[in-house]
């Protein structure tokens, strides 16, 4: 499967600004990359990139003052085979775990497992471990938020999303993200993209998606609490232990976003991308 992926967002600034973008492929998947999303600034701006301390690949630049314009394009090729499962992966005792998934064991900013654990043991310490208990807690979650952009809030906690039962698809990671690591599964977070490949319509406009991936079994899985379900087309851009840590841009002064623009779009051959490339300008 061939998708053409990208992203153009639009800034208007007071006065230069620093900025950083997490908004290229994920270096593990570089590889799927038939054209390189290459990230183009208009007007024109020196970038920097480099590694954050996540493996993320992030680049920054001084933004000028006006109108800006940060943006991706790019043709990736895709199994185009659902999610991975594997219901047979059990859970690590903690000793046993590898020493950089402890960290995803732990609270971070959004993820406040000192406020959920013990909810989370009343919930599911019965439900029996490894996949099973994951599935559980993303069933929980799926069914215990309302989805809705207008719901949407920076500031949200996964102990928030609860007690409100409304959020946006990174409060849904959030909580399903909290709930694991209470119950000892470490879990990070993960934002990329996810169209609609594969889904009937009706479509709602592009947007990013965020989802966790839980380690079971030696290895990390995704699950995805909002959707909840194995997914074709995923396209990971960066992890971290919560949303804090991979902002998709992150400006460092007053940035008004005055355009948003995603896309995930299945390609049969590349004249189709190159007419839509046509079109747009």
């Amino acid at each position: 499967m061939r998708i053409r992926l990208g992203c153009r967002l639009r800034y208007h600034l007071v006065k230069p600004t620093p900025m950083i973008a997490l908004l290229n492929v994920h270096f593990s998947r570089f590889g799927d990359l038939e054209r390189p999303d290459y990230l183009l600034t208009k007007p024109s701006v020196p970038l920097q990139s480099y590694r954050d301390a996540f493996g993320n690949w992030c680049t920054r630049c001084v933004a000028p003052a006006g109108d800006f314009v940060l943006g991706t394009d790019g043709i990736f090729r895709d199994p185009g085979v659902p999610d991975a499962c594997a219901p047979d992966a059990t859970e690590h005792a903690v000793e046993e775990l590898p020493f950089e998934t402890l960290v995803f064991l732990l609270g971070s900013r959004y993820c406040d497992t000192d406020l959920l654990s013990d909810r989370a043991w009343q919930m599911f310490e019965h439900v029996p471990p490894g996949w099973n208990r994951v599935q559980a807690v993303c069933d929980y979650v799926h069914n215990a938020v309302t989805f809705g952009y207008e719901h949407a809030r920076s500031t949200r906690t996964a102990s928030q999303t609860l007690a409100e039962g409304v959020g946006v698809c990174r409060d849904f990671t959030h909580l399903a993200i909290t709930l694991c690591r209470c119950l000892n599964i470490p879990a990070r977070y993960c934002t990329g993209y996810l169209g609609d490949i594969g889904m009937p319509p009706p479509y709602p406009p592009g947007d990013f998606a965020a989802w966790m991936e839980v380690y079971l079994g030696g290895t990390w899985w995704v699950f995805d609490p909002r959707n909840n379900e194995r997914r074709i087309g995923r396209v990971l851009i960066a992890r971290g232990r919560d949303a804090a840590d991979v902002p998709l841009t992150q400006s460092f002064g007053h940035a008004e976003l005055t355009g948003f623009e995603v896309w995930t779009d299945e390609i049969a051959n590349a004249t189709d991308a190159e007419r839509r490339t046509e079109r747009e300008n």
